[in-house]
């Protein structure tokens, strides 16, 4: 094809956007830019039953926060609109006749309970079911006696058996079905088109090049080059990505439970999006180096179908969290707090309006964890110890609380702590405090340090301990030294 590349995402908006349709947009938006072509948002809403109010803005949404953009939809506008299939009923109804007036296609009045029994019949004797084509060839006569019936009809497609459908997938290789002569059904009984009609008209109309999706579509290829026949129009060039599988090796079920599957999940937890993006992209797709961390313009200069796997791909949560932790420690101090602090609101630790003093504190206890979580959610978690009345005393710290000299040192330490006022209770002042400890009681290196961090955290080990002391404040640091010093913590 010498025209230029013009691909399309075209969802569902049954609900939410999943992992697997994340992907497919992200490798056929690679695709259109690593090619300088134009990526198309197309919503295929055929499917009246299941679609979600608000699904389709939710699909935006989530693709921008990925970093995902397109240059026609029905949000943007373009030359080949409208960009969802409930809007281009005229257009379908046009098509659909052209097919019934070349006799490629007829009307079915085959009720349900008809094909039923007859799929049950060709069971009986071992056959693959199939229609029969019963109503291949109704006369006018029969046709009017089934309309005064009140009969409703389906529209199928004629298709002849043994015909070879054979296409080059560009991520599998060539292709090959043979025709069975089942004449599928194009026009459901409400008058809307089936996917695979929508899809193909819609495709060829808006000047699609590559049909970019999932492997569980290849199943409908054969289809749909048989309506591109029957139209007399160029197939577009195909390319199927493999199945994503979780950690069991399984195809990932949308009622899988173990692993988080909906784009929102990961925007809520606080993920940054770009690792999001990154993770993606290595789902499936092998670049030509070691390397693991790429910008989304490295992964455009890089990405082919030819690097695009066959066999599926494990969704490896601990490698995405090391991802993201990778991303997080990168990040802004600035835009790390801005995911951290609604995670702290929600949790009930935060106030939902915070004065100057507060955003600072809260500042600093994020900038204290930031290399340490892996999205903005652990920040509950990991800060906890800053919400609660009393601290949890680990078995280990009992053991150093309870050695020789402990408590001289942490009197020695509340006094220093009594002695300052709120304002000059400050990190470097708590770091000149525990100096002054060290020249009074002797007390060095872990003997300092470990029975301070113990009696104010519950841990031995920690992030900065004059910045961990600080974040406690004065009273709270006063009130966890006295009751350890006199042995009532724990």
């Amino acid at each position: 094809m010498d025209q230029p590349v013009r691909v399309r995402y075209a969802p569902s908006p049954t609900g939410h956007l999943h992992i697997g349709g994340a992907r497919t947009a992200l490798f056929t938006y690679l695709f259109a830019r690593q090619r300088g072509g134009q990526f198309i948002l197309r919503i295929e809403d055929t499917d009246l039953g299941r679609n979600v109010s608000g699904a389709a803005e939710e699909f935006y949404n989530g693709l921008r926060w990925l970093g995902i953009d397109w240059d026609e939809g029905e949000d943007v506008g373009g030359p080949y609109g409208p960009y969802r299939c409930t809007e281009r009923m005229d257009i379908y109804r046009e098509h659909i006749e052209r097919l019934l007036g070349e006799d490629k296609a007829y009307y079915c009045y085959c009720t349900e309970e008809e094909l039923e029994r007859e799929r049950e019949e060709q069971t009986a004797a071992g056959q693959t079911p199939k229609y029969s084509g019963r109503c291949r060839h109704l006369t006018p006569e029969q046709r009017a006696a089934y309309e005064a019936e009140g009969r409703s009809h389906t529209v199928r497609l004629r298709v002849g058996e043994g015909e070879k459908i054979e296409f080059r997938d560009e991520v599998r290789g060539e292709i090959s079905f043979e025709s069975d002569g089942n004449d599928f059904v194009i026009v459901k009984s409400s008058g809307m088109p089936t996917y695979n009609l929508a899809v193909v008209i819609d495709d060829h109309l808006m000047k699609i090049t590559h049909v970019t999706r999932g492997e569980e579509h290849i199943s409908n290829t054969p289809r749909q080059i048989l309506l591109y026949r029957a139209f007399g129009w160029e197939e577009p060039i195909f390319a199927h990505f493999n199945l994503i599988l979780n950690e069991a090796g399984k195809k990932l079920s949308k009622r899988d439970e173990s692993i988080l599957q909906f784009i929102s999940q990961y925007r809520d937890l606080g993920y940054l999006p770009e690792a999001i993006l990154n993770f993606l992209a290595l789902l499936g797709w092998s670049p030509d180096t070691e390397e693991e961390i790429f910008s989304k313009q490295d992964i455009i200069e890089r990405f082919s179908f030819d690097r695009v796997n066959k066999s599926g791909s494990i969704f490896d949560q601990k490698k995405l969290a090391w991802m993201n932790n990778h991303y997080f420690k990168k990040a802004d101090l600035g835009e790390i707090v801005a995911l951290c602090v609604p995670q702290l609101q929600r949790a009930g630790l935060l106030p939902e309006q915070l004065d100057e003093a507060r955003q600072q504190w809260a500042k600093t206890l994020v900038a204290l964890n930031q290399d340490k979580m892996n999205c903005a959610a652990d920040i509950v978690p990991l800060t906890e110890l800053f919400f609660r009345d009393e601290p949890e005393l680990e078995g280990e710290g009992r053991a150093v609380l309870a050695e020789e000299g402990v408590p001289k040192v942490l009197e020695a330490f509340a006094r220093q702590v009594e002695a300052m006022d709120d304002a000059a209770y400050t990190a470097d002042a708590i770091k000149g405090a525990i100096k002054a400890v060290q020249a009074e009681t002797g007390a060095k290196g872990k003997g300092l340090f470990m029975p301070i961090r113990v009696a104010l955290t519950g841990q031995t080990h920690g992030p900065d301990l004059n910045e961990t002391i600080w974040l406690l404040g004065r009273v709270k640091a006063l009130k966890r030294l006295r009751e350890a010093a006199s042995g009532k913590l724990g």
